[in-house]
This record gives C-alpha cells, sequence and structure tokens, in this order.
C-alpha cells in the first residue's frame, strides 16, 4: 500500500502505540516512506500548522500594570497625593496643579517604561525568528528539511542526537536512540527507545516519541500522530518557550539603586518636612517642600533609559551575528573573565577537509586524486552521519564526518554505497569510549562492521593490518610505526581519525579482530581574525581557554596558530583523561596558569572546568554547539550556542551566534562592557541635577530664603531638558580603552563612591552655585533685600527661578559631554561624534526657551521673561565643570598607569 496518496483523512484514534505498523500506516493513510509533497501542503491547510499557543503569556495590560509597582511611582504618587492634601487645605495656591503633574509623570513615565520594554520583547521575538526550528522529513520518498511548524500528520521525521523532537511520533526505526522526557514526564533520566509496545500508557511506552522532548544519543525515524494543540505537551497545557524569570545581576543593581536612591528621598523629604516645620512652624509650606524632595530625588527616566540602552546594544549585537535571547544577558558578558571556547568552527573556519590519508601502502596522494582501498572508501563513507548537499560546505553534519564523505565521495557515489551496503545497527560515537561502529549488510549477503575513531583506540582493537599485499598480522613495528605518523599528523594541526573494518556474524558491538585500513587527517583552517580576537582579549584581561577532543600535539598547534600562546612552554596542557583524575584543588591550582588548552576533552567535563573557573571566582562564558554542551552552559554566568549547533544547546544558551565565530563573542563581550559604562554615566548626569534641585528647599527652610526653584521646574528638568540627553548617553560608543580595562568586579555596584563623589561633591556643587548665583544676581538688580519677603506671585520672584532654572539648564550640557566618558578625555569623543547628544542640547535650549519667554508655559512653571545677560552668567561655571571634570579623569588614567 502506498499510503502517500489520499485515500481517506488521517484518523487518530489514541492508541496508535499498541496496533501493528501497518494499521498504523493505513489509520494515517501514510507510508514508511512519507507523504507526497501536494498532501502534505493539503494537510497543513486543513489541520493548521505545528504551532503551540503561548498560553501562559502576560496579558499586555498586566505588563502595563506592573510598571506602576515600583519605588519611583509609589513615591511619585505619594507626591501627587501630598499635593492634592495640600490644595485641599489651602485652595488656590497651584497645588493642585503639582498633584496632576506628578501623576501625569507617573503615567508617562510606566507608560514609557512599558513601550521600551514591549519593543525589546519584539525584537528578542524577531531574533528568535532568525533562528526558527527545523525539522527533517520524507517527503516524495526523499530527505527535506523544512520548518517544524509545516510537519503534519503522517509525516515520517528523522531525529538525531541533539534533536528537539518536534511533534508526537510513533518510531518505525531506532539506532541507540535515548530520548530525554523530562519535558513531559519530569524524568530527567534520558530513556531507550524501542520499536515495540512496551507499556499500555503512552507516555510510558518506548516506541513513542513527543513534542519537545530532546534526543541525547542515537538516531531513528517516526511517523507523527499529533501536531500543535494535539501533542502531549499541548494537551497539558505547557508552554513550548520555558522563559524563567530570574535576576540578572543588572536587575538587581538597578533594583539596589532604585531603593537607595528613594530612601534618600524619603528619609530627606521627612527630615527636613519636620525641621521646617519646627523652624517655621508652617504645615503647609513644608509638606509641599517635602514634596520637591521627593521629586527632585527621583531620576524618572532611569528604567526606560536603561532598557533602552540594553535593546539597543541587543540590536547592534544581531548586526554583528549575536542574538541575545535575555536582554540583560548583555551586560553579564561585560563581566567576563574567562571564555571556555570550542575550537571547530569557532577559532577555526570550519572548512574540514581531508589533507593527508595513511594506509598500509603509504600516504596517499590527495591533490591527484589517488583511491584508496575499497574497504577504506566503505568504512568512511558508511560509519559516517553527515550528508553531502550542494549548500557550502559540501555536507551536512559534523564537520570531521562531512569532510570524510566529501573524500570518499571523489570515489563513489554516497547513496548508491549506501544502498548497497544497508545498515543495520548503529553504535554512536560515544566521548568515553571515543569511536564509532556500524554494522552493515554486504551485496554478499554477509555482514561488516566499520570502526572510526581516535587512533590509539582504534589501534587497540586491532589485529591485522591492510596493505598492498593483503591482509598482515599488525605487529608492534607496524603498531609503533602508525602511532609515529599519527603524532606528525598531529603536529601539522591534522585532526586525526583512524578507520578499520571487519566481518561479523550478528549486530552486537565488538571489541576486538579488527583490520587497520589507514589515518586520516583533516585540517580546518583557523579563522583570520581569530588571532586579533583572541589578543583583544588578553588586552582586556580576559583569559581564553581552548576546549578540543583533538590529540594534544593537534591542540598546542592550533593554539599556536590562532595566537593563544606563541611560547609553547608557558601553554598549559590538560588532557581529559588527566581531568578526570584531578582532585578539585589540583585543578584550581593548574587553572592559574595563563594559557589554558584541555585537550582530548569530553563535552560532560565541561561541566567540570566551569565549575572548577567559578568555584575560583571567575565570570565564565562557555560555547557549545552539542546536546552534551547544555549542562556545562547552563552552569556558566553565560552560555553561548553556535548557531549551526544543536537545537538543545540553542536552547540552553543566552546568547546564539550565527556566524558561529569567536571574534562575534569577543564584539558581545565590547557591547556588554559599554552597556554598563552607559548606564553609569547617565547615572551620574541625572545624580548631578539632583543636588541643585534639592538645595534650593534646603535654603528654603533653613534660611527662609525665597524658594529658588518650585516643583514644577524640577519636573521640566527631570522630564524635559534631562530626557534626550541622557538618551543620547544611552546610545553612546564605547571609550578607546574598553577593551584595554581589565573586566570589571562582579562585586562592582552601579552606585559607587566615585559617582557619589563626582555627582554629589562636584558637579552638583558647581551647578547649584550657579543657579545661586544667577538667582541672586536677579534679585539684587530688583532691589530685593536679604529677609525680605517676596510672594510666589512677585515678577522679581518669577524671574529669579527662572534665572535659577537657566543657570541649571547651561550646566547640564556641559555635564552631558563630559558624562560621555568615565576616564578618557571628552575631547577623543569628537564633537560630532553622538549627533543625539546634539540633537539632546537642541531639545534642553527650546525647552528653556519656552520655559522663559512664552507666556502660556511662563503661566504653568510660575516663571518670567529674563535678560539674556542672567542666562549668560552661567556659562563660566559650566566652563568650571568641564575643565574640573577633565583633572579628574586625567587623574584616573595616572592612577592607572601607575596601578598597571
Amino acid at each position: 500500500m502506498d499510503g502517500r496518496t489520499r485515500e481517506h483523512p488521517p484518523q487518530v484514534k489514541g492508541d496508535e502505540h499498541q496496533v501493528s505498523l501497518d494499521e498504523l500506516l493505513e489509520r494515517l493513510n501514510s507510508s514508511e516512506a512519507g507523504l507526497k509533497q501536494e498532501e502534505a501542503i493539503q494537510r497543513l491547510a486543513e489541520h493548521g500548522a505545528n504551532v503551540l499557543e503561548d498560553t501562559g503569556k502576560e496579558s499586555l495590560l498586566h505588563k502595563y500594570l506592573k510598571q506602576f509597582w515600583n519605588f519611583f511611582s509609589i513615591l511619585l504618587t505619594v507626591g501627587s497625593l501630598l499635593a492634592f492634601i495640600a490644595e485641599w487645605l489651602a485652595p488656590g495656591q497651584g497645588n493642585m496643579y503639582i498633584g496632576i503633574a506628578l501623576l501625569v509623570v507617573v503615567v508617562l513615565n510606566s507608560t514609557f517604561t512599558f513601550i521600551q520594554e514591549y519593543q525589546a520583547e519584539k525584537i528578542m521575538a524577531s531574533f528568535r525568528q532568525l533562528i526558527p526550528p527545523k525539522a527533517r522529513v520524507l517527503r516524495n520518498g526523499e530527505i527535506a528539511e523544512i520548518l517544524a511548524s509545516g510537519i503534519v500528520v503522517g509525516d515520517v521525521i528523522l531525529i538525531e542526537e541533539g534533536d528537539k523532537v518536534p511533534a508526537d511520533g510513533r518510531l518505525i526505526e531506532v539506532n541507540s536512540l535515548k530520548v530525554d522526557n523530562s519535558p513531559i514526564t519530569g524524568e530527567a533520566e534520558p530513556q531507550l527507545r524501542s520499536l515495540e509496545c512496551t507499556h499500555p500508557n503512552i507516555l510510558e511506552c518506548r516506541n513513542m516519541v513527543f513534542s519537545g522532548t530532546l534526543v541525547q544519543t542515537g538516531n531513528g525515524k517516526a511517523i507523527i500522530l499529533g501536531t500543535g494543540a494535539n501533542t502531549q505537551i499541548g494537551r497539558l497545557a505547557l508552554l513550548t518557550k520555558r522563559t524563567s524569570s530570574v535576576e540578572t545581576p543588572l536587575r538587581k543593581e538597578l533594583n539596589r539603586f532604585i531603593r537607595i536612591i528613594s530612601s534618600i528621598a524619603i528619609f530627606l523629604g521627612i527630615s527636613f518636612f519636620l525641621v521646617g516645620f519646627f523652624v517655621q512652624d508652617t504645615f503647609l509650606l513644608n509638606l509641599i517642600f517635602a514634596i520637591g524632595i521627593i521629586v527632585a530625588n527621583v531620576p524618572e527616566g532611569l528604567l526606560p533609559t536603561v532598557t533602552l540602552a540594553l535593546s539597543l546594544a541587543s540590536r547592534r549585537m544581531a548586526k554583528r551575528n549575536a542574538l541575545i535571547k535575555q536582554l540583560e544577558s548583555v551586560e553579564t558578558l561585560g563581566s567576563t573573565t574567562v571564555i571556555c571556547t570550542d575550537k571547530t568552527g569557532t577559532l577555526t573556519q570550519n572548512k574540514m577537509a581531508v589533507n593527508s590519508v595513511f594506509t598500509g601502502e603509504g600516504y596517499l596522494h590527495i591533490k591527484e586524486k589517488q583511491k584508496p582501498s575499497d574497504p577504506l572508501i566503505r568504512a568512511a563513507g558508511l560509519c559516517n552521519n553527515s550528508r553531502i548537499t550542494a549548500e557550502s560546505p559540501g555536507y551536512k553534519g559534523d564537520p570531521t564526518e562531512g569532510s570524510l564523505l566529501v573524500y570518499v565521495n571523489q570515489f563513489t557515489d554516497e547513496e548508491e554505497l549506501k544502498h548497497a551496503y544497508p545498515r543495520l545497527q548503529e553504535y554512536p560515537f560515544d566521548s568515553k569510549k571515543e569511536r564509532m561502529q556500524v554494522i552493515c549488510s554486504t551485496p554478499e549477503e554477509t555482514m561488516e562492521s566499520y570502526l572510526k575513531g581516535a587512533p590509539e583506540v582504534v589501534m587497540n582493537m586491532c589485529s591485522r593490518l591492510l596493505t598492498v599485499d593483503g591482509t598482515l598480522p599488525l605487529d608492534e613495528k607496524s603498531a609503533e610505526m602508525i602511532m609515529d605518523e599519527h603524532i606528525a599528523m598531529a603536529e601539522a594541526g591534522e585532526r586525526v581519525l583512524a578507520l578499520a573494518f571487519r566481518e561479523v556474524e550478528d549486530v552486537q558491538e565488538c571489541e576486538d579482530g579488527f583490520v587497520f585500513l589507514g589515518l586520516v587527517g583533516a585540517v580546518d583552517p583557523p579563522r583570520p581574525e581569530a588571532k586579533e580576537a583572541i589578543h583583544r582579549c588578553h588586552m582586556a584581561g580576559i583569559k581564553v581557554v581552548m576546549i578540543t577532543g583533538d590529540h594534544p600535539i593537534t591542540a598546542r598547534s592550533i593554539a599556536r596558530k590562532v595566537g593563544l600562546c606563541d611560547d609553547d612552554e608557558k601553554l598549559e596542557i590538560i588532557i581529559g583523561s588527566e581531568l578526570a583524575e584531578l582532585s578539585t584543588q589540583e585543578l584550581a591550582g593548574r587553572l592559574k596558569a595563563p594559557n589554558i588548552v584541555f585537550a582530548r576533552t569530553s563535552p560532560v567535563q565541561k561541566l567540570k572546568i566551569v565549575q572548577a573557573f567559578k568555584a575560583a571566582g571567575e565570570i565564565v562564558t562557555m560555547t557549545g554547539d552539542g546536546v552534551n554542551d547544555a549542562p556545562a552552559m547552563k552552569n556558566a554566568d553565560m552560555g553561548v550556542a553556535m548557531g549551526s549547533g544543536t537545537d538543545v544547546a540553542r536552547e540552553a544558551a543566552d546568547m546564539v551566534l550565527l556566524d558561529d565565530n569567536f571574534a562575534t563573542i569577543v564584539n558581545a563581550v565590547e557591547e556588554g562592557r559599554t552597556v554598563f559604562d552607559n548606564i553609569k554615566k547617565f547615572i551620574a548626569y541625572i545624580l548631578t541635577s539632583n543636588v541643585p534641585e534639592i538645595l534650593p528647599f534646603i535654603a528654603f527652610v533653613l534660611l527662609a530664603l525665597p524658594l529658588p526653584m518650585n516643583v514644577q521646574l524640577i519636573l521640566a528638568i527631570d522630564l524635559g531638558t534631562d530626557i534626550l540627553p541622557a538618551l543620547a548617553l544611552a546610545v553612546e560608543r564605547g571609550e578607546g580603552d574598553i577593551m584595554h580595562r581589565p573586566p570589571r568586579s562582579k562585586d562592582e555596584k552601579l552606585l559607587t563612591r566615585q559617582v557619589l563623589f563626582t555627582s554629589y561633591g562636584i558637579k552638583g556643587p558647581i551647578e547649584a552655585a550657579a543657579g545661586f548665583f544667577c538667582y541672586f544676581a536677579v534679585l539684587r538688580d530688583g532691589g530685593w533685600n536679604l529677609g525680605q519677603a517676596l510672594p510666589f506671585t512677585d515678577p522679581l520672584y518669577m524671574q529669579a527661578i527662572t534665572a535659577f532654572f537657566a543657570a541649571v539648564i547651561i550646566c547640564q550640557i556641559a555635564n552631558v559631554f563630559t558624562s560621555r566618558t568615565r576616564r578618557q578625555s571628552v575631547l577623543t569623543k569628537g564633537f560630532f561624534g553622538n549627533k543625539m547628544i546634539l540633537l539632546g542640547i537642541a531639545s534642553e535650549l527650546t525647552i528653556l526657551g519656552f520655559i522663559v519667554f512664552n507666556p502660556l508655559v511662563n503661566a504653568v512653571f510660575n516663571t518670567a521673561p529674563i535678560s539674556l545677560k542672567y542666562i549668560l552668567l552661567a556659562i563660566p561655571f559650566g566652563i568650571a565643570l568641564l575643565l574640573i571634570d577633565e583633572l579628574i579623569k586625567l587623574g584616573v588614567r595616572k592612577n592607572l598607569k601607575i596601578g598597571n
């Protein structure tokens, strides 16, 4: 029966794991050769795509309302309520407008933050679409790679190690297949699959595979029974995307910053309210004063600006082929102290090609396409899970296996070879055994076992050697000669595999009696940019550790070529077998070496390496592409998966490299450092204006001065003039020395003594001095004397607070320039280096112009037009702020040079 033609619609009754395979194929109107393309398209149109709706997703309304539940919003809401109380106690004093303004601020701030986070989520979603899950299916009897969403009931899928099962299916072929069913059953131990029905419960039956589960080892084929919502995971209403709200270091730091600033605001507000009440015994005025103190201390634009900085950084990284799965992971990269990286495809070009073949006849001429023996061709082509493709690099699958297949495909057709010698059993590559073995039937109706693996492993399983004179005993002299050639090939930087075969009577795995066929050496040229990228890491104080399954000699050669270490004597090489024997203390001692390479290392040993580095206090970034890399990547501070890697690896990672390039990781580290720097710059910038916002209220209470700046003008600074310049700092490029600094300590805070000292101790007082100078200049010229009462409605008072406000804005323009760098001179940035800064300054001057000269705006802010000379009085203070900041940065740079 050919079930690929439409005789009846597919029928799923729930007992598909128990019926015979023939009956199942009849029900599904399919066959072991899969569906015809036309039938699959028709079924897709009728039954829908193989996707799950994200039922656990937060509603937009809930996300929006969450933005109102933070310290800043609560403080401003309290301030608004206090203003309404003040209006109720003394109507007509303008407090109602302050209350309304504060509520508007809360709504605008929450809305802006929500919009930024929503856009960030959309960006992340678009990134995920760049690496959609794919699946291999049989269509029209041939293997085709399609989007997993296009799978339909009746399709036959092919699954192998590292795949995420795309839909529910019953197995029709297995080769040592183990599947991790924990997403469905919660059982952590991978379960061996079989073709027989082993349990009446479909979830316990071993002839089934389920959507969302992960293939740990082996491979197989399955016919699809359910897709989308009709899968087990769909019925259980579980999500295929399991995001967790783990608090990142940056989020913890932001929350700490918010708590500190909010505590300062509350403390100052209450303290000076009480002081003012006892000094002036005026409840209402001091209530307004408390509101002003709270408003002045709250940096309303912080959260949306941070989100914007992270979003822009993630966009820049995406353009450089690095996809971040969680925004705040960007910053984690910036504190990385150790990068543990794979060799193949990351430091090298992933263009593995056979470079030399040594057999019992000697070396073959590769360029002249000298044909090897037929058994070697069969061993290389059949003991192989890659496949020939038309796309570069010419194969799909493991690079080493692919290079073998491309090599033997010169002498035979891959498909014809596999058809003539069908595989009966596979014993997949095991990182502990370091070998792979397959058993195939022959045209002569016998069976042969083909072996591929590490030369030292394969040699121990061989007793004979294939030569031009036939099969000869493998004596000690011949074995030594072969191993010497192995070492010579490894020293040339080749990855060396040995091939062997033997006749067998059954499909059981063999441990000895093989005929040695030859050594195959494949080379993967280093990426041209790898050497420079590693140099940048060393300059940035980051230790680069190479982890490879290659022979130590090959690993040493590659390490030298990529610039990991030029002096072999300074290179610490730790072999996998040695690593297994090292105690925690011994390993910790070895990890102190400046240059480290792990050779002959299995993927499962990566976890031990990560844990050892973390125990030593390092911030670890770990790369990986295979299913066994997932535990190490999850355990690392930052997991980085290759875009060409397995579904399992990509799911475990925090970042995916679309180009599998080590240089991309280094670029991402630079972006991470820049983000943290920019957030600090932004904080220093906004905290500076707090001082000239707070001091007027203190002067009002303690010195009985007419209030030099009202709440409306504070809001004009925090939510008007400061916003665009602050956003401009979020997009500032990294300083020239950002990759010449050591990694920042994981204990380094956003709010440091240096930031507080610079903002509150130097820049802020300069701005306040400018404000008071201009304020008193207006009062003096207007004939005001100290101690004289001055109503809020007096034109002179309105001009004086306008001058104070204008002076703060002029100084903030100087401040935004100084904030562009933390260590380097601002002159290194160039005046037009960040055009958003110029746009921000233009916005500041525009707002200042409206508040000073526009009559309608004057009425809202209680300001009045003033002569330009009073605004110009603030310019020397702005210049002083620039010069003093430059001197401080010069001192910082000199201290760093002395320290180095």
